[in-house]
């Protein structure tokens, strides 16, 4: 109900200073009792004293006249020559000016000589305050009734929202799935009701003007409010086409403007993203929108490459059977799509071979997988006989260097092996493993990652994505 008061204080504060105004514009009749909110009226016609009226019978008159009012403490008008000087003192300075308006259309007054001053001490100040606190009582004691049927009225506006409202979102629930543009569907169906409420309470006030100007400002002020916060309303949307399209759900493995990690929240201004290094991230919703979204998640199966070069004096087609040995005996790469071993290039001083193999990304983990067949395909080429050479360098002698080959250099060139070799003799010791100490059992640390965010205490905001 806080809202419904402060709207109605807010109306009825308007609605008691359209009556204080409308009060203060009253014709001004002099009496010898000061009101409680006293008029300032400068008089409209001349005051009439007499034909050819003398110095004397004007100074009496005005100072006759300032008496009767009761705003001037010892007042003295003297006239001499048709010039009206004004003397004493008073409480306001509306009091001060009215008195010489009424000496300047005084009849046969040249002009006016205004020496009144203006009372500025405490008490009078606090008496000038009391007065005005006492008309506004007056008023609200005059307007309690509409001040009660204001409340009653923005209370039953603001339930009548409520209920629109909720039924709302009870229609619309079956065919919005975004939670945010479920949210603000429903409330572009209740705003409009609550400010029917208040667009009635500004009629019985009698506020038609004020009703009107509320009603056609609304687009005007989101307008001003829209490029006032044109970063806020820039996220604000960007929430809510991110959760329409829902490029990613909570606990998705993304990769965005350069951040990697688990999606952890997506709220009305950032997406929070847990890295892999445990770290949280905030992005604003725009960003993310208007970036390239690369969800890992989305589909589990993945595919991973690396490359290794052979000497020229190697057989490539036995060092890719060699490698598609190794690749079609790990556990962690699946037989469909099928692994590829290609010669990818001819480089300076090697053959270099492209290796590409598909694995399950929510099961392993892809540095791990490589490290393993790395290591296995390093050794099966060792014992096979491929060589591995470094790359090509140039070195220049100033002199001839003597150089002795061994025997079996000269007769093989390499050493012999057989055509085929098992896998099972080829691979000895911690290099046959599938997997190592270091490499753990492959698995992926995403997992583990997802666990970690779903103990750590979500943002206060409302998370916008499915889980």
């Amino acid at each position: 109900m806080a809202k419904p008061l402060a709207t109605s204080a807010i109306l009825v504060f308007v609605l008691l200073s359209t009556d204080t105004l409308a009060q203060s514009q009253t014709p001004f009749s002099p009496s010898a009792e000061s009101p409680a909110i006293e008029p300032t009226v400068t008089p409209k016609t001349p005051v009439n004293v007499a034909p050819a009226a003398n110095d004397r019978d004007i100074s009496r008159r005005l100072e006759g006249i300032l008496k009767s009012t009761g705003w001037f403490e010892a007042p003295q008008v003297s006239v001499r020559d048709g010039v009206v000087s004004l003397d004493g003192t008073t409480n306001t300075q509306e009091h001060k000016n009215w008195a010489g308006d009424l000496a300047e259309k005084t009849q046969d007054v040249v002009a006016v000589v205004n020496r009144l001053k203006v009372q500025t001490d405490v008490g009078a100040t606090f008496k000038k305050a009391n007065a005005e606190f006492r008309g506004l009582y007056q008023q609200v004691v005059q307007s309690w009734p509409l001040i009660v049927l204001s409340i009653c009225i923005i209370a039953i506006a603001w339930l009548l929202a409520k209920l629109v409202a909720l039924l709302a979102r009870h229609f619309l629930s079956r065919r919005v799935t975004s939670p945010l543009l479920l949210t603000v569907m429903a409330r572009a169906f209740s705003v409009p009701v609550f400010l029917v409420g208040v667009y009635f309470i500004l009629q019985v006030a009698g506020l038609t003007r004020l009703a009107l100007t509320v009603l056609g400002g609304t687009g005007l002020i989101g307008i001003i409010i829209g490029f006032a916060f044109r970063d806020i309303a820039e996220n604000f949307l960007a929430s809510l086409l991110l959760s329409i399209r829902n490029p990613f759900r909570s606990g998705d493995l993304v990769e965005v403007a350069g951040h990697a990690g688990i999606v952890q929240n997506l709220n009305t201004r950032t997406t929070i993203l847990l890295t892999l290094n445990g770290s949280h991230v905030q992005i604003p919703n725009a960003i993310v929108y208007k970036n390239t979204i690369e969800n890992f998640s989305s589909n589990p199966t993945r595919r991973a490459t690396f490359t290794i070069g052979i000497g020229y004096e190697s057989s490539a087609a036995q060092a890719q059977k060699l490698v598609s040995q190794v690749l079609h005996e790990h556990p962690a790469v699946l037989d469909a799509p099928e692994p590829l071993v290609l010669v990818e290039e001819l480089g300076a001083a090697t053959v270099n071979i492209r290796i590409t193999y598909w694995f399950d990304s929510a099961t392993h983990a892809p540095e791990k997988i490589t490290s393993a067949l790395l290591r296995q395909t390093k050794n099966i080429l060792n014992e096979g006989g491929i060589v591995l050479p470094d790359p090509a360098r140039e070195v220049v002698f100033p002199r001839s260097v003597p150089v002795t080959f061994p025997k079996s250099s000269i007769e093989g060139g390499v050493r012999s092996h057989s055509d085929s070799i098992m896998h099972g003799e080829a691979l000895r010791g911690d290099d046959a493993r599938n997997a190592t100490e270091g490499e753990g059992d492959l698995s992926s640390e995403t997992k583990d990652i997802r666990e970690q965010s779903e103990k750590i205490a979500r943002e206060t905001n409302v998370n916008l994505l499915k889980n």
